[in-house]
């Protein structure tokens, strides 16, 4: 099971500084956000509207692409998903899954799917087991993903109580726009950011992601020792953001 570590630890690990100013390089202002709401008007309500965002950057292999995807579908096969998808007020959540890498690279892999019941959580298990899994290469930015991401949840169908980005990773920031600013971003237009990362590269990961990507009140961070736990504490972090 992954480790969990909620928003609000103190100051940066020292081995970050160096990953977070490589990324801080090309940073630009993140935009500014119209205030308008979010609920669209007609748009079947749901409880939640999750991005599922999965790196694919040049530090994730083929083989470690396929086990983030694998556990993905694994867990919308998952009894505690289900449990947790009757248990919000309406019952619905809405879910897209994508994948990323440089700047301005998030690429749906399964559009916006309305998930009302079991039978609609092991259809998108089987969507996610049948998506084109594509290594991209190149930088891993995340401040950009961020920034996509909420775009993505503004065109979202559904009329959504929460709006939730759920970012999965191995690496920092090194291209594109700050993260720093990218989550200021999410927050003002009242979008949640937790974070998965994987540690089999760089053990420094959860608390960068707590200081520098992770946005808003309940936002958290589980960390996997390696790609063999990944599926188990996706489960644990998918339950969480839904419930």
């Amino acid at each position: 099971m992954g480790r969990d570590v909620s928003e609000g630890g103190q100051g940066m690990a020292k081995p970050t500084r160096r990953a977070l100013l490589a990324g801080m390089g090309a940073a630009l202002a993140a935009p500014v956000m119209t205030g308008r709401a979010w609920a669209r008007a007609g748009g079947t309500p749901v409880d939640l509207a999750l991005v599922m965002a999965v790196d694919s950057s040049a530090s994730i292999s083929k083989v470690m692409l396929d086990f983030q995807l694998r556990g993905h579908a694994a867990a919308f096969r998952d009894k505690a998903v289900h449990q947790a998808l009757a248990g919000g007020p309406k019952g619905k959540v809405a879910v897209q899954l994508a994948l990323f890498s440089g700047p301005g690279t998030l690429t749906t892999l399964v559009p916006w799917t309305l998930l009302a019941g079991p039978q609609d959580a092991l259809a998108l298990a089987d969507r996610i087991d049948e998506a084109p899994g594509v290594a991209m290469g190149g930088n891993t930015a995340l401040g950009d993903c961020i920034v996509q991401a909420v775009r993505q949840l503004d065109v979202c169908p559904y009329s959504a109580d929460r709006r939730t980005i759920d970012l999965v990773s191995n690496g920092f920031n090194n291209g594109g726009i700050d993260p720093r600013s990218a989550r200021a971003h999410a927050q003002a237009a009242g979008v949640g950011v937790n974070g998965l990362v994987i540690l089999d590269e760089y053990d420094w990961l959860e608390p960068y992601y707590r200081e520098n990507v992770v946005a808003g009140e309940d936002a958290f961070v589980i960390t996997a020792a390696n790609r063999h736990a990944f599926a188990d504490a996706f489960l644990s972090k998918l339950v969480r953001e839904v419930v």
